[in-house]
């Protein structure tokens, strides 16, 4: 079935592949989608995603109906569904794993995105979705409550979400994440870290504008 979107199908595929080549998914992990008015185009389950190409981008209706027949859409869709239902700001999904802000979903540890202004411009503080069996309606339902509260979300024992305007806006929070995990656990084995201050994120926020969720982590 055609449903044209040639562009947009390819930009799914280009985010993917480049997921793979920085390291941030493995070749059988990760999925992304893209809102392109009532049609979100998602990457398909069971392809390798370091090699994706546009036409194997699967697309589906926001309640779920397959548009392209025979293609096997991603056991996430639902998930991604449900971001968008209950984010309708956001464009772009990026759901990935990897590996360091990947290990802090098996911590008891926060990723602390004050250690830098751009972690802190970019992401805000991520919020914490709780324990589902990935695929699962009960995994869609947890992230689509904790995308409410920010834009980066630490899925427990899972991977990490990130979303935005756009897909590529979802794809920097995704790497800027990673960063920032990678920056907390460097500066725990260094010690005497020093996190922006109050003073400084009030700086940050005059003039670029505050961040839409909270500065303290959110459990669920």
């Amino acid at each position: 079935m055609a449903i044209g979107r040639e562009a947009e199908r390819e930009e799914v595929a280009s985010i993917m592949r480049r997921l793979y080549i920085r390291e941030l998914t493995t070749s059988s992990g990760g999925n992304v989608s893209l809102r392109c008015g009532d049609v979100i185009l998602i990457t398909p389950s069971g392809t390798d995603k370091g090699e994706m190409i546009a036409d194997e981008i699967g697309a589906v209706t926001l309640d779920g109906k397959s548009l392209i027949p025979g293609l096997k859409l991603s056991i996430e869709t639902e998930m991604h569904l449900e971001v968008f239902r209950n984010r309708p700001d956001v464009s772009g999904i990026v759901h990935a794993h990897p590996v360091t802000a990947s290990a802090f979903t098996a911590l008891d540890a926060e990723i602390d995105t004050r250690l830098t202004a751009e972690t802190w411009h970019v992401l805000g503080v991520p919020v914490r979705a709780p324990y589902a069996l990935m695929g699962t309606e009960e995994l869609a339902r947890v992230v689509g409550q904790a995308v409410r509260k920010g834009n980066a979300v630490i899925m427990e024992n899972h991977g990490v979400l990130t979303v935005g305007d756009t897909l590529f806006q979802a794809f920097d929070r995704m790497e800027v994440l990673e960063a920032a995990a990678r920056m907390t656990w460097i500066a725990a084995t260094m010690g005497c870290s020093r996190p922006l201050s109050e003073t400084r994120i009030r700086e940050l926020e005059e003039i670029y504008g505050r961040r839409d969720n909270k500065r303290t982590p959110a459990k669920y």
